[in-house]
Parts: C-alpha cells; sequence; structure tokens
C-alpha cells in the first residue's frame, strides 16, 4: 500500500471499521486476518465477499450463526510435530478442540442444506472441511478439554492413579493420627503441609526428636521445623515411586498421541485457515447486524448511489440519512453551505462506504443501493496544518493535492474538503478551479466541499458538473445536515440577521450593495430550494409506500411458504404416525393368526378355517394404510372436540393403559384425578377421551367385613395347600395395594405350621412390605400374620 493510500485510509477511519469489525472474531487468528482486510478492484471477489457476508447474515438470522467456539493457533504444535517434538495435553486439547470445531461446522452446514437455507458460497466453501473424527476421538480418549491427562487414558496409569490415591491416605490417616492425638501438643499447628511433595507437619523445634524423620523445611523465625515422621517416610517414598511412574506413563501416552497427529499435519494446518475465513466472515455478518448494513449492488460503470446513507462510526440516532450519487450523470459534485453543516461528514461517508463495500463488507445503506469499483481512493480532508514541516494549512493541502494528481487516472476518486482554503479568497477560488478541471482532464471521479460562491456558477457551467449543499434551517437558525443534489448552498446572512433583530433598514441597505446578479442568482437558488422540498416531499411518500408495499409483499411470501412447509411437514407426520400405528396393529393381528394357524395344523382341524379366509384378513389390514392424512385429521379432530367437553363424573378412556375410568376432579389446569376401578391416578387431560356413560349395572347388597374399596382387610387361607395358600396371598396383596391399605391380616391356622412357614416366606420377598409379625393373642395369635405395607 502506498503512502497516500494509507493517509486516505486514515483520514476516511476506515481503518477504525476494520478493528470494530475484527472485535466481532472468536479468536487471535481471525481478528488478526479481519485487520489485514483492504478494498480490491476485482469485480468477482468483491461479490463473491459480499455473497459471502449475506451468508452469514442468514444464518445469524435463521440459525444463530455458525457453530463457532474459542480456537487456538496450533501452527506452533504443528510445527514441533514436525520436528518430532511431544505436545503436552494442552496442546493436544486445542488441536482436539479444533476438531471437533471443525466436525460441528460439517455437521451444522449439512443440516442447514438439509432445511433448504438458502445460501449463495457457504455450502461450497465447507465442502473443503475435513472432520477427522477418529483423531479426534483419540485425542479426547487420553486428555480432557483442559488438557489433563485422563485416568482411563491406560489400564496402567488408571491403576497407578488408585494406587497413588491409597498411599496418599495411608499417609494422610497417619499423620491424621498424629495431629488429632495426644502427640499434637508437640506441634505448632494442628495441620498436615507438603514440602518437596512430601507430607510434613509443622513440629515445635524443640521437640524436633519427638517423630524421628526428615527435616524439610523451617518457618523464618526457626520455631517451626516441618517434619516428615519416620512413619510416613516409606509411604512417602512410595508415594514417590508412583509419581515417576505417573509421569512415565503420561509421557509415553503423549507421545503416541503427538506420533498419531503427525499424518494429518499438513491437512490440519489448511483447515486452520479455512476456520479462520469462516471466523472472518461470521465476523463481517456481526458487523453487519451491529451498524444496520444491507448488501449494496456493484456497478460496472463506476455509477455509485447510495441511498439513505450514514456514516457507519456515528449513533445511528443522531446521524442524518443522505442519499449520495455521483458517476451517472456528473462526475463532480460540488457541495457549498455554512461550516458545521454537514459537510465533511458526506464526504468521508461517501469514501469510507465506497472502501467498505469493496472490501466485501455491507454498508448502512437502504436496499438496492449500488458501489462502483475504484481503482484508488485518495481524499484530502481536515486541518493538515504540520508543525513538524512548518507548513501552513493550505501548503499542506496542497502538497497532498499535488501526490494525489500524481496518481489518479479515470477510476479513481477524490474527495477534496474545502479545496483553496487557507489563502486569499480570490486565489483560493480560482486555484480552485484551476485544480478541478486539471482532475476532470484526467476522468477522475470528484466531490468537493468550499465556501467560494465562484464555484456554484463553475457547477453549472461545466458538463457532468453538479451543484449540492446541506440544508439549513432559517426558522431554527440550524443546519439540518441533510445533503441537497442539484442546489448549490446560499448566503443566508440576511435571513439570520433578520431573526436575530437587525433592524430592517440596515438589511435593505445591505441588498441594494450586492450586485443585481448575486441577488437573482441568490432568488434562483431560494426557488429551486422550495420546488426540491416539494419534490423530494413527494418521492420520499412515494419511496415510503413502495417500501410498505414490497415489505408487505415479502412478509405475505415467507408466511406462505412457511405455512406450505408446515403443511407438507405436519402431513408427513401424520401418515408417518398412522402407519406405525397401522403397522403395529397389523403384527399384532398377523400374530394372532399365526397362533390360529399353528395350533390348527397341530389339531390337524383344517375345516374351521380355510387359508384363503387368512388372505382375506390380512389383505383388509394392509388396506388400512390407505388416506392416511383424512383417517389422521377426522381423528385428531373428534379427539379435540371430546377433550375441550371434559368435565367432573364424565366417563373417560385412559389412552395409555386402554381402560375407562370417571373423572373425580380436576387437579389442575392440564390434570385430572380418575377413577379405574379400585385405583385412583392423576392423568394428563390429553391421555384422556371422552366416552359414553354406561349404566351401573345393579350389585346385590351383602354385608361384609371390606373397605370403602371393596376389598377386605383380611384373608383366610386355613385348609388350603401351602402353594395355593401362597398363590392367594399373592392376589390378595396385589389388591390390597391398589386399594392403599397400610397393613393387612393373613389368616393361616396354626396346624403343622406349613402355610404358615410359606407365607412367611413369601413376605419376605415382597418389595413392598415392610414388616410382617404374628397378631395379638385376642386376634388369632400365631395362627394369623398382620403385614404392614411401605
Amino acid at each position: 500500500m502506498t503512502e497516500i493510500f494509507q493517509a486516505s485510509y486514515a483520514k476516511l477511519e476506515f481503518e477504525k471499521v476494520i478493528r470494530q469489525l475484527s472485535e466481532h472474531t472468536v479468536s487471535s487468528l481471525g481478528k488478526a486476518a479481519c485487520l489485514k482486510i483492504k478494498p480490491t478492484t476485482d469485480r468477482e471477489v468483491i461479490q463473491a465477499n459480499l455473497e459471502e457476508t449475506d451468508d452469514a447474515v442468514m444464518l445469524l438470522r435463521l440459525k444463530g450463526g455458525m457453530p463457532l467456539a474459542a480456537y487456538e493457533d496450533i501452527r506452533p504444535h504443528l510445527n514441533r510435530v514436525r520436528m518430532q517434538g511431544t505436545l503436552n495435553g494442552q496442546e493436544l486439547a486445542h488441536i482436539g478442540r479444533i476438531l471437533r470445531t471443525l466436525r460441528e461446522l460439517r455437521t451444522f452446514f449439512a443440516k442447514a442444506k438439509e432445511e433448504a437455507i438458502p445460501l449463495n458460497r457457504l455450502y461450497e466453501k465447507v465442502q473443503q472441511i475435513e472432520p477427522f473424527r477418529e483423531l479426534e476421538k483419540e485425542i479426547f480418549s487420553v486428555v480432557d478439554e483442559g488438557g489433563y491427562v485422563l485416568d482411563d487414558a491406560s489400564s496402567k496409569l488408571k491403576g497407578i492413579r488408585q494406587g497413588i490415591k491409597q498411599t496418599e491416605s495411608r499417609a494422610r490417616q497417619k499423620l491424621e493420627s498424629i495431629v488429632r492425638g495426644p502427640q499434637a501438643r508437640f506441634l505448632t499447628d494442628s495441620l498436615i503441609t507438603m514440602r518437596n511433595d512430601r507430607y510434613v507437619i509443622p513440629v515445635k523445634a524443640e521437640n524436633r526428636n519427638t517423630f524421628g524423620g526428615v527435616v524439610h523445611d523451617q518457618s523464618s523465625t526457626g520455631q517451626t521445623l516441618f517434619i516428615e515422621p519416620q512413619s510416613v517416610v516409606d509411604l512417602n517414598n512410595q508415594l514417590r515411586q508412583y509419581q515417576v511412574e505417573e509421569q512415565n506413563e503420561i509421557t509415553r501416552l503423549l507421545r503416541e498421541l503427538t506420533e498419531a497427529i503427525e499424518p494429518y499435519r499438513e491437512s490440519l494446518s489448511i483447515q486452520l485457515n479455512q476456520l479462520v475465513e469462516l471466523d472472518v466472515i461470521q465476523a463481517k455478518g456481526r458487523y453487519a447486524q451491529q451498524i444496520k448494513a444491507v448488501q449494496p449492488l456493484i456497478s460496472d460503470n463506476r455509477h455509485v448511489a447510495l441511498i439513505k446513507a450514514r456514516h457507519p462510526l456515528l449513533v445511528e440516532d443522531e446521524v442524518v440519512a443522505n442519499d449520495i450519487i455521483i458517476g451517472e450523470d456528473y462526475k463532480t459534485v460540488i457541495v457549498t453551505g455554512p461550516n458545521t453543516g454537514g459537510k465533511t461528514v458526506a464526504l468521508k461517508t461517501l469514501g469510507l462506504l465506497q472502501l467498505m463495500g469493496q472490501s466485501g463488507l455491507f454498508l448502512p445503506v437502504e436496499e438496492d443501493s449500488t458501489i462502483g469499483i475504484f481503482s484508488g481512493v485518495y481524499a484530502d480532508i481536515g486541518d493538515e496544518q504540520s508543525i513538524e514541516q512548518s507548513l501552513s494549512t493550505f501548503s499542506s493541502h496542497m502538497t497532498n493535492i499535488v501526490s494525489i494528481l500524481e496518481k489518479i487516472d479515470e477510476k479513481s476518486l477524490v474527495l477534496l474538503d474545502e479545496l483553496g482554503a487557507g489563502t486569499d479568497p480570490q486565489e483560493g477560488a480560482a486555484l480552485a478551479i484551476a485544480l478541478l478541471d486539471a482532475i476532470a482532464a484526467k476522468g477522475s471521479y470528484v466531490m468537493i466541499t468550499s465556501h467560494y460562491p465562484e464555484l456554484k456558477a463553475y457547477g453549472y457551467n461545466r458538463p457532468e458538473t453538479i451543484n449540492a449543499s446541506m440544508e439549513f434551517d432559517v426558522d431554527t437558525l440550524s443546519p439540518t445536515y441533510r445533503l441537497l443534489i442539484g442546489i448549490p448552498g446560499r448566503s443566508n446572512a440576511f435571513e439570520i440577521a433578520k431573526r436575530l433583530g437587525l433592524d430592517e433598514t440596515v438589511i435593505d441597505s445591505s441588498r441594494q450593495l450586492m450586485s443585481g446578479e448575486s441577488q437573482s442568482i441568490d432568488t434562483m437558488i431560494r426557488d429551486l430550494e422550495d420546488k426540491r422540498k416539494d419534490a423530494q416531499t413527494q418521492a420520499e411518500k412515494a419511496r415510503h409506500d413502495l417500501r410498505d408495499a414490497q415489505k408487505l409483499h415479502r412478509e405475505l411470501k415467507e408466511a406462505y411458504e412457511a405455512y406450505q412447509h408446515e403443511k407438507d411437514r405436519l402431513k408427513k407426520r401424520a401418515e408417518e404416525e398412522a402407519n406405525e400405528y397401522v403397522e403395529k396393529a397389523k403384527k399384532e393381528a398377523d400374530d394372532v393368526i399365526k397362533g390360529i394357524r399353528q395350533r390348527q395344523l397341530e389339531s390337524g382341524q383344517q375345516g374351521a378355517l380355510k387359508e384363503h379366509e387368512f388372505i382375506d384378513a390380512q389383505t383388509k389390514l394392509n388396506k388400512l394404510k390407505t388416506e392416511e392424512e383424512g383417517l389422521k385429521k377426522n381423528k385428531v379432530l373428534k379427539k379435540e372436540k371430546r377433550k375441550k367437553q371434559l368435565k367432573v363424573g364424565d366417563a373417560v378412556e385412559v389412552q395409555s393403559f386402554g381402560q375407562k375410568g370417571t373423572l373425580v376432579e380436576k387437579a389442575d389446569n392440564n390434570q385430572w384425578v380418575v377413577q379405574m376401578g379400585m385405583l385412583k391416578m392423576k392423568l394428563p387431560e390429553a391421555d384422556l377421551l371422552q366416552t359414553a356413560q354406561e349404566e351401573e349395572p345393579k350389585q346385590r347388597v351383602s354385608v361384609r367385613r371390606t373397605s370403602s374399596a371393596g376389598v377386605s382387610t383380611e384373608i383366610d387361607v386355613r385348609g388350603e395347600r401351602v402353594e395355593e395358600a401362597v398363590n392367594q396371598v399373592d392376589q390378595y396383596i396385589d389388591q390390597a395395594l391398589l386399594a392403599n391399605y397400610p397393613k393387612v391380616t393373613i389368616i393361616h391356622g396354626m396346624g403343622t405350621g406349613a402355610v404358615r412357614k410359606g407365607v412367611h416366606q413369601y413376605l419376605k420377598k415382597h418389595s413392598q412390605v415392610t414388616k410382617f409379625e404374628d397378631a395379638p393373642g385376642n386376634q388369632g395369635g400365631s395362627g394369623a400374620t398382620i403385614v404392614t405395607f411401605k
């Protein structure tokens, strides 16, 4: 990059934009790649970069973005692999995380493709990504996310670490017996610590011979010695041996894993570059969202039309959006008007957005805005007084402009702020006109700002040149910062003076001193401004109506497509569920038919059911799979209708159990308490279907000692054989549990004691029995057993 290019980028604040962009990356590599972004003149590259940014914006909107986790620069690791070095656990984990990210990216884009998300470039780009699943699995079977070597990395390492834990536990137990026992009085503190990787205790200096062993350290005062008692010396030695073995095994595992990476070294370097590219692309998408930017169109003829353009470094609510147009009908724009009216901001906005567009970035403009492709964007903006070189503002500007004139051609965009300023007004205006002629002779595109009224006439008289100005509100005495293309700036001195209270006679005298030509030009400009305001108001309304109509059309189209997609999905799902249901029923029916046929073959009675009757039955079952959509739709509608009419007392069918019951009460918004025979359950409303109320059969009235659930609280199995008695007790306990009895009585009699013994053995094995014991003497004694449930 030439010095003049670098200076122009700095004046237009392009580097600030790139720094903001780089903050949206997830790694230092991505950030460094962002900072290297520069505009290009290759149309295909610009288009590709813009389409990649468009893909990133689409994925951020629909999927929350690509699954790019933070990743490290593994190039030094791969270089060490090349030199046959051994990577540590953390370095291996860095490689493993990158492999996992690559795999997740492939999976992410495969799902996006299945969902028919329209992307321009990224599907093709991610085809070059290799997931390396086996290598990833091998790495994470040895180390975890932080690089710690796992216990299960090898059976030997697992055994060593178990030995370390056991030895440490034994050593601590011995030391605990000291610090917690009667010998604790010889210590300065009741704690166990480490010195030189060995367990020690703090002993008072005068008691150093009490425990024997080795002194490893002492306090700064010398009052405390950190002693390894003789009783744990052997354990510490054993622990140290284990630690050496552990380190040797870890080194072996890491070396083998490093060797496994070597065949993939070059591929991993390529994949890292792919990851960095995706990181930069996603950063462009996130930055586009931040500044509310859109994709511009590209003009091959250098026609620039930035509609509602905003400067990206200014707060959206504090900047006025302007239409900036150059290149098609005119190649020179002369912006005049008062200071602080926004001329310089408009100039910078044009140059900066053009640089951003040629760098593949979205622009803060309206849809259908257009950028050109310029060989260079040259800017001379701001107060360029150079103290170091003892140059005045005028001299500094001229130095820059001379350098620019040497570089420009018919594909250049030139931006000059206050052209000719800093010298005598008459000379400055003449010089500005001469410079514009020189730039026009080279065929360059140029936008300048100036105070000189002579340039207004130049704008009218020169071909491919147009005047522009920044609007000023006389009523509020403040600029509106709106760029007016086609209207030169005019002096508002008389109107401002009048509003500030200057005597009318003084203002009239001032008007008479002006030349007739100046007054007529001023009147013409005022008339042009009024007409422009009317035209702009109508154009703005038409544009607003068109935008609303396009938005409504787009939303309706998206809603219709979403509706069709959801309809197709639900239809397919309903058909699949219906098919599954019919397949299940058909399988059950086939099993029954198969069983019947088998029994007939075994009994030799073929006359009962003929073979063709079996075939007919199976054919009818197969036909149940047709018309799934109508079947599903009708059943679903009927179910939903019946669900909405549920009330207490209704007879319902519990679908999950295939049982009928009665609604007792509503537990909450989505659940009911249902009575199914002797069983009460709380069930979700979605599981219930209303059925016709069945008449309850008349029951004979009998007087029995039973509970409200209809099950007696005792059972009598006297006189039964042991096996039959146990079977009856088993069935009875199931009924008692369903009736929620806390305890029951089993009457088995005394006799030989065989029935009693069999029942007790059964009760010992029952999972719901808390305890059982003989009944009190007045209730049968050892001839009955009282059982208590959990």
